[in-house]
């Protein structure tokens, strides 16, 4: 289920499309960072996963980020990072957040 929900939060094989919550996310990304999608980021590894179908292989699961994943790694070096806690609206949170079906934060 959270490949399938990655593709339709707009992360597919044939890029990202257009209108679509990933593009949004892309946009907002952008104007953050001075006009550039930087590389380890939600979009950018929302868009690896979704054109290889590997959300859930990559431990991001529709029931949650499973233990000893490269999801985990990645949400334990945010929390590392952040003082001990993974914040609002990080990578990790946001790539959980649609591979759950949800929209991966408000902008």
């Amino acid at each position: 289920m959270s490949d399938r929900n990655v593709n339709k939060a707009g992360f597919t094989s044939s890029g990202i499309s257009k209108g679509s919550t990933g593009s949004n996310m892309m946009s907002y990304e952008a104007k953050s960072h001075g006009g550039s999608v930087r590389s380890g980021g939600a979009t950018s590894n929302l868009q690896q996963m979704g054109a290889r179908g590997s959300t859930h292989s990559s431990g991001f699961t529709s029931s949650g980020i499973s233990g000893g994943s490269k999801a985990s790694t990645m949400m334990s070096s945010e929390a590392q990072s952040h003082g001990g806690g993974v914040p609002k609206g990080g990578t990790s949170s946001k790539i959980q957040s649609i591979s759950m079906g949800g929209k991966g934060g408000k902008h």
